[in-house]
């Protein structure tokens, strides 16, 4: 093959219109001979016809068909006869190279209309790629080396999802070794580009490295190109902030050797490194840096805030026992700290539901229970004051919906509304997603609040954890007459109820059984009956003692409002005992049959009927009442999901298990 020469054409912005219809089509012939790479059947064809004018439906010149083809004869014929093609793009902005990339190879007309057409390597297509990406992209890495090898810093350039050469070679692990090529020219990186369209503004290599977990790429480019160590990428920070969040340990190691300064950077959000560790929950990635910083007090992000503020804060447990476990000297200052609001880590953990990590918290001797921050609050009152916030926010948010009418009530009150033209439309599963999310936080700040309730509850008076946030005394006697004589009716309902449990007992049934199993149910019917009594007698004298009291602000009024508050708290725990007798009377009937699912729903309904009663106790008596059955829930899968799983494993470590 003869060497040709093509003159420099100028790139101009001109590409193959979208309409085609003043275009001739290539035909077959012609398509077979470019295929074929016969020039001269294929000088015969076009002989009389408008080269220029010939495309593809797609645009692609026959320039476009011979290249991707690599049909080096007729590429170097139309080159060389039709200079105009060469700058020509198809319907998608591909220029010659780009089908050269994702196609065709280095053959000898490649290079030559590289070499004398230099500003094609740089031209982009829709996508904002240019050759050197898409060549990437397919793999090639014969264009790909051509094309680095002519214009290195082309590796470095963005297309429009912010994605250079570079970053698409680390991302596709280095397939057929187009990374080496990439790192080992003797380009520097371009810091700033006269474009804007360079790194660092794009999506950085390191972190394509990072994500990958792959520690052998990080040592290609710091071996290479160490100044990409220090690349950052909006929202995840540098190369250790984005380690340190996918909890990367071997890659924070090998960058905290190499890039050492990138610990004492803060990210968009103002926090270092180890902070982001915190947040992530990576303990071993936190203890890798507490072993090169020993002096975690030194680390505080905008907020104010230390390294047990962040983990506290996103509840990550595993991060504050370690922390709290840590050498004291270096622990105790960061324990009791405040950040710019006044608050320490107790009051986060406390503020956001955090139940483990609040718990572990106020287990700690050295953690001050009762500082207060900004607003006057400890712990307790912070969480207190946000829990009694957002309990009315449902109605807010949710904007209560008719179940055929998804207008919000507030918006249509006051208003006439034509029933012909409602809206039929429901509720959207994200709003339904939200409010089960927002439910379930709920549960989980009420959990906290037990937590704090019993650990961190500051000294109040009686008053306090009882307000009275009811009328005037002297009105409120007048409202209270009807209440007790209804509570009257209910307390003596209830008495009547259970004194008639008490004269007929609930018999175990006679199924036929031998001696030995009649034995065994006549134990279980014991221990069953038993229960049923002292709850049945419980509820009796409940109610029986609230229509006591009850009839006492007849006499002497001047407790009266008092009086039928606590009548009515002991009137529901009257019926809620005569519900649970009523469960073990269901059991006793059942002994000996095939009762798991019942087993099943009646214990669900004992868990769930203490929630019931929330609407019908005082705030000051649910505090009481409620805080032992959430901490002792709590309890319960802290020391068997949490706790236990923990110790065996630190046990495990000891010993080199």
């Amino acid at each position: 093959m003869s060497s040709v020469g093509y003159e420099a054409i100028n790139i101009d912005e001109n590409s193959i219109p979208r309409d085609h219809m003043a275009n001739a089509m290539i035909d077959r012939k012609l398509h077979d001979c470019v295929r074929q790479d016969n020039t001269a059947a294929f000088k015969r064809l076009v002989e009389q016809r408008l080269t220029e004018k010939l495309v593809t439906p797609c645009g692609n010149t026959l320039l476009h068909v011979a290249v991707s083809y690599g049909s080096d004869n007729i590429t170097s014929y139309l080159a060389g006869t039709f200079p105009s093609l060469i700058t020509i793009q198809n319907s998608q902005k591909d220029t010659i190279l780009h089908l050269a990339a994702r196609e065709g190879k280095a053959t000898h007309a490649i290079k030559s209309l590289v070499e004398s057409n230099p500003s094609l390597m740089r031209k982009t297509n829709t996508k904002g790629n240019t050759p050197l990406h898409d060549a990437v992209i397919a793999d090639n890495k014969e264009v790909a080396e051509l094309l680095v090898s002519r214009d290195p810093e082309v590796a470095f350039y963005n297309n429009k999802n912010d994605t250079s050469p570079l970053y698409l070679a680390v991302e596709n692990g280095n397939k057929k070794e187009i990374l080496d090529d990439l790192l080992k020219t003797e380009a520097s990186f371009p810091i700033r580009s006269e474009d804007g369209d360079a790194l660092p503004k794009g999506r950085s290599p390191v972190h394509a490295a990072i994500e990958r977990r792959n520690r052998d790429i990080l040592e290609k480019i710091e071996k290479e190109k160490p100044e990409l160590l220090r690349l950052t990428e909006e929202g995840l920070g540098n190369s250790l902030h984005y380690a340190s969040s996918i909890g990367f340990l071997e890659g924070v190691r090998f960058l905290l050797k190499k890039f050492h300064d990138g610990a004492y950077e803060t990210n968009v959000k103002g926090n270092y490194p180890i902070h982001v560790a915190c947040k992530s929950d990576s303990v071993d990635v936190v203890k890798e840096f507490l072993d090169i910083f020993p002096y975690p007090k030194e680390f505080l992000n905008k907020k104010g805030q230390n390294i047990l503020h962040v983990a506290a804060n996103y509840g990550n447990a595993s991060v504050v026992r370690y922390i709290l476990k840590h050498d004291q000297k270096l622990v105790a200052p960061l324990l009791n700290a405040i950040d710019e609001d006044g608050n320490t880590p107790l009051h986060l953990a406390a503020r956001y539901g955090q139940g483990t990590a609040t718990f572990l918290l106020v287990r700690d001797n050295r953690v001050d229970h009762f500082i207060v921050n900004n607003r006057i609050w400890t712990p307790y009152e912070y969480l207190a004051e946000d829990f009694s916030k957002r309990s009315e926010m449902p109605a807010k948010e949710r904007k209560p919906i008719d179940s055929k009418n998804s207008t919000p009530a507030h918006e249509i009150k006051g208003k006439e509304v034509n029933s012909n033209k409602m809206d039929t439309k429901e509720a959207s599963p994200k709003d339904e997603i939200r409010i089960e999310y927002f439910e379930f936080v709920l549960h989980l700040k009420v959990m906290t609040l037990s937590i704090l309730f019993f650990n961190a509850l500051p000294k109040k008076s009686r008053k306090k954890l009882f307000p009275w946030t009811g009328p005037p005394v002297s009105r409120a006697k007048e409202e209270t007459r009807s209440e007790v004589e209804n509570l009257l009716v209910v307390a003596v309902l209830v008495a009547g109820v259970t004194f008639a449990g008490v004269i007929q007992l609930p018999q175990l049934r006679d199924n036929n059984n031998s001696s030995d199993r009649r034995h065994e149910l006549n134990t279980t019917y014991e221990n069953l009956l038993n229960s049923y009594l002292a709850l049945d007698v419980l509820a009796l004298s409940f109610s029986l003692a609230a229509a006591l009291l009850l009839l006492l602000p007849s006499i002497t009024n001047g407790f009266q409002i008092s009086a039928v508050e606590f009548a009515g708290n002991m009137v529901s725990m009257a019926i809620y005992m005569m519900f649970g007798a009523f469960l073990y009377s269901v059991r006793i009937a059942l002994i000996g049959s095939h009762r798991s699912l019942l087993a099943i729903i009646i214990s669900g309904a004992v868990l769930v009927f203490p929630l019931i009663i929330l609407l019908s106790f005082s705030q000051g008596f649910l505090k009481v009442q409620l805080s032992p059955f959430y901490y002792g829930l709590f309890l319960v899968y802290f020391y068997s999901r949490w706790w236990l799983p923990n110790k065996l494993s630190d046990l495990k470590k000891k010993h080199n298990l």
